[in-house]
C-alpha cells in the first residue's frame, strides 16, 4: 500500500526544489521588472542601449549555466552549487541596492556599482540555475520518467508564483511616477525587496534538503560527484563523460572563427573601434554567446558513443535552436514591452488607478499559476488516450501562439499614430496568449532534456538548453532596440519645437542646440532597421515577431515526426 502511494503523488522533494526555486524567481524577477527603467531614468543610459543591455544580461544569465554546469558535475556538485549560486545572487542584489543609492551624488561609481552587481549576479544564476532544474529529473526512479512533464509544469509553477509575486510587490514600493514623471530615487527598494528574498530562498535549500531532496531509494541527490557510484547511472551507460584533446582543440578553433564571424555580421567590423557599451555589448557578449552554443554542441556531439545518443542529444540541439526565437519574441516583456506600456498605452484600471508600467508583466505570471495545473492535466489525459503530441509538437504550437499574440498587438497598434494610446486589455491578451505558448515549450523543453540526456553530462547538457534561451535573449536585446519612436518622443520633440516625424522623415535637419536637446531627451534622429528592413512603426516592429515565429513554427511542426523517430522510444 504504502508503494502504491508513493508512486500515484510526487516526492516531497519536488516541494523543496518548487520553494526554493520559487524564492530564487522573486529575486530575478523583481530585479528584472525595473532594469530597463532604472538604466533610462536614473542611469541615463538610453531605451535603446537599455534593450541590448537587458539582452546581454539576460544572454550571460543563460550562459553561464554552461560553467556552473561543468563545475557541477566535475567538481562541486548540484548541492553545493545552488547555495554557492544563491548567495551570489543575494550580494550581486545587494550591489544594485548600493548602485541605486549612489545614482545622483556620483554617477560613474553608481555604474561601476552596476556592472559589478550584474556581473555577480550572472555567475551566481550560472551556478544556481542548471543545478537545481537537473535534480527534479532524479527524484523519480526510472519506472516513473512518464512523470517528467507533469513534475516540470509543476516545478514551472514554483517560477511563476515567484515571479509573480516579485511583480506585483516590487513595482508597487520601486516603480512610482509622480506629476508624470518617474521617481528614480525609489528603485533601490526593488533590489532590496530581491536580495532578501534570494536569502530566504537559499535558507529553505540549506536546512530541507538533507530530509526531503532524496532518490526514491533515500540516497542524498546532487552531492559531491566523486561519492557517484556505477548504481547512479542507467546500465551499461559511460559515468564519466571523456573529451579527447583533439575534440578540445577542435571545439577552441572553431569558437574563435564562430565569434568573429557573428561579431562581422552584428557590428560590421572584425576589431574593436566602438566603445559605446550598447556597441561592446552587442559585438562581444552577443558573439561569444552564439558561438559558444555552437561549439559546445560540437564538444559534447564528440563524447557520444552510439548512433541513439547521437540522434537523441541532436533532438535536444533541433529543439533548442527553434526555442531561441521563441524567447527572442517573448522576452520583449522586459523591454520594448515595458517601455511601450510606459509611453503609448492606457494603464487605468478601476477608480482610475494607473498600474505601473513594470507591473504589466505580471500577467505572465498570474495566468502560468493559473493554467499550469489544468495544462498539467491536459497532458496527463492525452497521454493516457495515446493522443499526446509529441514534445517538438507541443513546442511549435508555443511559438505559433506567440506569432499570433504578436499578430493581434499589431492589428492594434496599426492605427493609433503618434499620440493614441493602446488599451491594455490588448496587453492582457497579449499576455495570455503568450502564456499559453510558454506553458507549451519551455517546461515540456526542460523536461525532454531531462529525458533525453546521457546522465554523465545532464547538467551540461542542460547548460545547452540554456544556451539557447541565452542566444534568444540576445536576440530579444537586438530586436528591442529596433523599437521605433513611441507618442512620448513625439510630445518630447514637440516640447524642444521641432516636429520628429519631419526629423525621421528627413525633410528638416537639426541645428546644434537642438540636436544637443534631442541627445540629452534620449529622441531618435532616424528610422530603425532590421535585417535591411527600416522599420516605421509599430506595427512594422511587432511584425518582425509574427515573421519570426510563425515561419520557426511550420518548420519544426513539420520536422516534429522525423524527430520523433530520433528519440528512439522516448515519449
Amino acid at each position: 500500500m504504502e508503494t502504491v502511494q508513493s508512486n500515484s503523488k510526487h516526492p516531497k522533494g519536488l516541494w523543496v526544489l518548487f520553494s526554493t526555486e520559487m524564492w530564487e524567481r522573486f529575486n530575478f524577477y523583481g530585479m528584472r521588472a525595473i532594469l530597463s527603467l532604472f538604466m533610462v531614468h536614473a542611469l541615463m543610459l538610453g531605451e535603446s542601449n537599455a534593450s541590448i543591455i537587458y539582452g546581454g544580461f539576460l544572454a550571460l544569465c543563460y550562459l553561464t549555466p554552461l560553467l556552473g554546469g561543468f563545475i557541477s558535475d566535475k567538481y562541486l556538485g548540484n548541492r553545493y552549487c545552488i547555495m554557492l549560486g544563491g548567495s551570489l545572487m543575494a550580494i550581486g542584489q545587494l550591489l544594485l541596492f548600493y548602485s541605486a543609492t549612489n545614482f545622483d551624488t556620483s554617477l560613474d561609481f553608481s555604474k561601476t556599482l552596476f556592472w559589478l552587481g550584474l556581473l555577480v549576479i550572472i555567475f551566481g544564476n550560472g551556478f544556481f540555475k542548471p543545478n537545481i532544474s537537473s535534480m527534479v529529473g532524479s527524484l523519480y526512479p526510472p519506472s516513473e520518467k512518464t512523470k517528467l512533464d507533469s513534475a516540470f509544469t509543476i516545478f514551472y509553477m514554483g517560477i511563476n508564483i515567484g515571479a509573480l509575486l516579485s511583480q506585483y510587490i516590487v513595482p508597487i514600493v520601486a516603480d512610482v511616477v509622480i506629476d508624470g514623471k518617474q521617481d528614480p530615487y525609489v528603485f533601490k527598494w526593488g533590489y532590496l525587496l530581491a536580495a532578501i528574498a534570494m536569502i530566504l530562498g537559499t535558507l529553505v535549500f540549506f536546512f530541507l534538503k538533507n530530509k526531503y531532496v532524496v532518490t526514491p531509494e533515500g540516497k542524498p541527490i546532487g552531492g559531491l560527484p566523486k561519492h557517484n557510484t556505477a548504481k547512479d547511472f542507467e546500465e551499461g551507460e559511460t559515468q564519466t563523460a571523456k573529451f579527447s584533446g583533439k575534440s578540445i582543440g577542435i571545439t577552441l578553433v572553431l569558437f574563435v572563427i564562430l565569434f568573429f564571424v557573428f561579431r562581422y555580421l552584428l557590428v560590421d567590423e572584425f576589431g574593436f573601434s566602438s566603445v559605446e557599451m550598447g556597441q561592446l555589448i552587442k559585438g562581444i557578449i552577443y558573439p561569444f554567446i552564439y558561438a559558444a552554443g555552437v561549439s559546445l554542441a560540437f564538444l559534447i556531439m564528440s563524447s557520444a558513443e552510439n548512433k541513439i545518443e547521437r540522434q537523441r542529444i541532436w533532438v535536444i540541439y533541433i529543439v533548442s535552436f527553434f526555442i531561441i526565437f521563441f524567447w527572442a519574441a517573448f522576452e520583449q516583456a522586459g523591454s520594448s514591452l515595458t517601455f511601450i506600456a510606459s509611453n503609448q498605452t492606457d494603464r487605468t484600471f478601476l477608480f482610475g488607478w494607473q498600474m505601473p508600467a513594470s507591473m504589466v508583466q505580471i500577467f505572465n505570471g498570474l495566468f502560468v499559476v493559473i493554467l499550469a495545473v489544468p495544462f498539467s492535466i491536459l497532458w496527463d489525459k492525452l497521454r493516457a488516450k495515446g493522443k499526446e503530441p509529441v514534445s517538438p509538437l507541443k513546442q511549435a504550437i508555443g511559438l505559433a501562439l506567440i506569432a499570433l499574440s504578436y499578430f493581434i498587438i499589431a492589428y492594434n497598434v496599426k492605427d493609433l499614430g503618434n499620440s493614441g494610446l493602446l488599451a491594455i486589455k490588448w496587453l492582457i491578451l497579449l499576455y495570455l496568449i503568450q502564456t499559453m505558448g510558454e506553458l507549451c515549450l519551455s517546461p515540456i523543453g526542460l523536461s525532454l532534456v531531462g529525458k533525453l540526456a546521457p546522465k554523465r553530462f545532464s547538467s551540461l547538457l542542460y547548460g545547452v538548453f540554456f544556451i539557447a534561451n541565452a542566444a534568444g535573449y540576445a536576440l530579444a536585446g537586438t530586436l528591442g532596440a529596433i523599437i521605433p519612436a513611441t507618442g512620448d518622443k513625439f510630445a518630447k520633440a514637440q516640447e524642444i519645437g521641432v516636429n520628429l516625424q519631419d526629423v525621421l522623415d528627413k525633410k528638416v535637419t537639426l541645428n546644434p542646440e537642438q540636436a544637443k536637446a534631442f541627445a540629452t531627451a534620449q529622441l531618435p534622429t532616424e528610422y530603425t532597421t532590421f535585417g535591411g528592413f527600416t522599420i516605421h512603426n509599430l506595427f512594422e516592429f511587432f511584425m518582425v515577431f509574427v515573421v519570426l515565429c510563425g515561419i520557426a513554427s511550420v518548420l519544426l511542426a513539420f520536422l516534429s515526426p522525423i524527430l520523433k523517430r530520433m528519440m528512439h522510444g522516448v515519449k
